[in-house]
């Protein structure tokens, strides 16, 4: 039983089947936002709801009973247990914004498809690199927020009238989103105002932002080679292994040619 259980779940048209219902269900869930589609088809997309939840729980308690202990000790297996049991928490009186968690199932998505999981395995690599450069990031902001107030505070209260507006107004600026409209508005009145903001977007987005994306570039590359010595080392194990049937059919030979009588 547990035999037929494995062909089915690790066959590559399971695999497919599941990516197909998870894709409907995202595509489910998205209709339900119009309130013309759910007056029309409320009871297709109700049925297709549950149909799709009860696809996935009977995929996660056929690999359950497949895996058994080893089923928890697989991230991605705990990862859609999670997803999938959200579905069940009660969506009755102030629990009700619950039932827009549903729309998490689509996130399985990553757990299905390969290579969303290895930009996922990739980003959670990146992490402690990523940690040195947020801290760099964060003592930038700083400095040049405590500056910002010190110097512009006074004349443009509305971005630079205490630090935390300080903050807010740089982290706008970093993020490229009408920064020229506030660097001309305090020029009015300092013009020299133009320095602090091009040496301000130069050190944090054409330096320090690009320094997140060098980080997530060089994990991904070290995931994938990963994979490779992970591949090259499964087809090392299949020589092995061909390699020991072959000398073991040449010893049966031998051993058969001995006892055959010239």
């Amino acid at each position: 039983m547990r035999e037929r259980v494995r062909r089915v779940v690790e066959s590559p048209r399971f695999q497919q089947v599941i990516t197909v219902v998870i894709l409907l269900n995202a595509a489910t869930l998205g209709v339900e936002t119009s309130a013309v589609a759910v007056a029309r088809y409320g009871t297709v997309l109700h049925v297709a709801d549950h149909a799709a939840l009860y696809v996935f729980v009977a995929e996660i308690l056929a690999k359950a009973y497949l895996y058994r202990w080893r089923f928890l000790r697989d991230p991605w297996n705990v990862f859609d247990t999670l997803i999938i049991g959200i579905s069940f928490l009660p969506t009755a009186g102030g629990l009700s914004v619950l039932r827009a968690l549903r729309v998490l199932r689509a996130l399985r998505l990553i757990s299905v498809v390969p290579s969303l999981r290895r930009v996922v395995s990739a980003l959670l690599t990146a992490i402690p690199g990523m940690t040195s450069i947020v801290v760099l990031l964060g003592l930038v902001l700083y400095v040049a927020a405590v500056m910002g107030t010190k110097l512009y505070g006074a004349s443009a209260p509305e971005y630079f009238g205490d630090l935390p507006t300080s903050l807010f107004t740089l982290f706008q600026v970093m993020t490229g989103d009408g920064w020229s409209d506030i660097n001309r508005e305090v020029m009015d009145t300092h013009p020299s105002a133009w320095i602090y903001f091009v040496v301000f977007v130069l050190i944090c987005t054409f330096v320090v932002l690009n320094l997140f994306i060098a980080v997530v570039v060089s994990a991904m590359e070290e995931e994938s080679q990963e994979e490779r010595r992970a591949e090259r080392r499964e087809d090392g194990e299949v020589l092995a292994e061909m390699a020991a049937l072959r000398a073991e059919i040449q010893g049966l030979r031998q051993a058969i040619t001995d006892r055959v009588p010239s």
